[in-house]
């Protein structure tokens, strides 16, 4: 049967290719460290124990009925709230629009803003912006980043795709790399795009800012910056995305919002009802009700965070022993998130076998299988497949299970040669 030309256009996931391979080694009996997902294992950690309390009370409330097609006015009172107290940012509640995670918020963000044949730039790495741009029939623009930035794009390298675009796609803490904008980097990135809105005719459809800032509240010992509170000139023109699936490792529990101009976010609101993309109304409440307690929040966040930032700088340390060692790897400092960026550049080395590995997935599934240990190549986020760098999650292994790993992955790189 024949299906639409965006449904048999579309570009298969790596990361299931890569999680299918990983499933069927432990069906086998196989020992993996899974650095592969950006999930948490609720045995790892789990949501925290009142919020669970919450979602409970309020199925047994009977909390069970549509919601309303932007939220509860709960809930989008206490993300008012939270905007207000940690981030210093005025937003009414008619300005914010709670729905099942993220994910579909960014799509809605897209579909609002985004015509086919339009523009949208984006940071590659980052993560799904190239299939984003492909269901909305967006012309993707991918600014290539180095480690040189953090993976982090530079006003320089975006200078010149402005003109005519429609949306800047941005992700601070980044999605796949675990690193940061600087204060003074976003900024220059944020005047920019003012100055480009500014050339613009009133007829003409404006450049906006999509920010995804998910992950804000899982940083290391660094500011998060955003562009309204840089550049207060932005604010009708960004659309940020936010919720409590990475800060409360409650991706499962299904609780994203975003929020901006009005106007955009009712017809976001508007595209999402057609689609029925809303939160639970039980889970909700229990948002409303545990986020709303900030101490209560803060008390989770510091041990949470302490035992994923102690996952990430064994990693990093391991890492960055392997290079000591001689070994051709690298790692980029953990900022936010639960990621770390580690170079394997091994793409051109040879197997025992003589088998020869043509590409950063060759050599992640060859890491799989001698060294039983899982990675995601950034050509998964956008990148080319000769790129050597690696997205490694820490979200569903314990710290025993990385510190175990590191040799493995030693006495597996050792193995390999590069012809002459």
């Amino acid at each position: 049967m024949n299906v639409s030309t965006l449904a048999s256009t579309l570009i298969g996931s790596e990361i299931i290719k890569i999680g299918n391979e990983v499933n069927d080694m432990k069906r086998k009996g196989e020992d993996i460290a899974n650095l592969t997902i950006g999930d948490f294992d609720p045995a790892i950690y789990p949501i925290p124990e009142a919020l669970e309390q919450e979602v409970v009370a309020a199925y047994r409330n009977h909390q069970t009925n549509y919601p309303p097609a932007d939220g509860i006015l709960p809930l989008r009172e206490t993300v008012q709230q939270i905007l207000a107290s940690r981030y210093q940012l005025d937003y009414s509640t008619g300005q914010i629009l709670i729905a099942g995670g993220s994910r579909p918020l960014i799509y809605a963000t897209y579909l609002a803003l985004v015509d086919p044949g339009d523009k949208v730039i984006y940071p590659a790495p980052s993560w799904n912006n190239n299939h984003y741009c492909h269901l909305s029939g967006a012309e993707g623009i991918d600014i290539v980043t180095t480690a040189d930035t953090d993976f982090m794009p530079t006003a320089d390298q975006i200078r010149p795709h402005l003109k005519g675009a429609t949306m800047l796609a941005l992700c601070s803490p980044l999605n796949p790399t675990g690193t940061m904008f600087e204060k003074e980097q976003l900024k220059q990135i944020c005047e920019l795009v003012v100055e480009e809105n500014q050339t613009r005719s009133s007829g003409e459809k404006p450049l906006y800012i999509l920010y995804d800032q998910i992950y804000s509240l899982l940083t290391f010992g660094r500011e998060h910056v955003d562009p309204v509170t840089l550049v207060p000139e932005l604010k009708p023109y960004t659309i940020y995305i936010d919720g409590i699936s990475k800060s409360l490792a409650a991706t499962g529990v299904r609780v994203g919002w975003a929020f901006g101009p009005e106007e955009v976010v009712s017809k976001m609101k508007a595209i999402l009802g057609h689609v029925g993309a809303w939160a639970p109304k039980s889970e909700q409440v229990a948002a409303a009700s545990f986020y709303n307690n900030e101490a209560q929040v803060d008390t989770f966040l510091s041990l949470f965070k302490l035992k994923i930032r102690e996952s990430l700088n064994a990693l990093f340390e391991g890492f960055k022993s392997l290079k000591q060692a001689g070994l051709k790897v690298d790692a980029v400092e953990p900022m936010g998130a639960i990621y770390l960026t580690i170079k394997l550049d091994y793409i051109g080395a040879a197997t025992p076998d003589g088998t020869l590995l043509k590409t950063s997935a060759d050599v992640n599934f060859y890491l799989i299988r001698e060294a039983r240990a899982a990675f995601v190549p950034f050509s998964a986020f956008g990148n080319s497949a000769d790129m050597p760098w690696f997205r490694a999650s820490v979200g569903a292994c314990t710290l025993n299970d990385i510190k175990e790993m590191l040799p493995r992955i030693e006495a597996a790189l050792r193995q390999l040669s590069f012809p002459n």
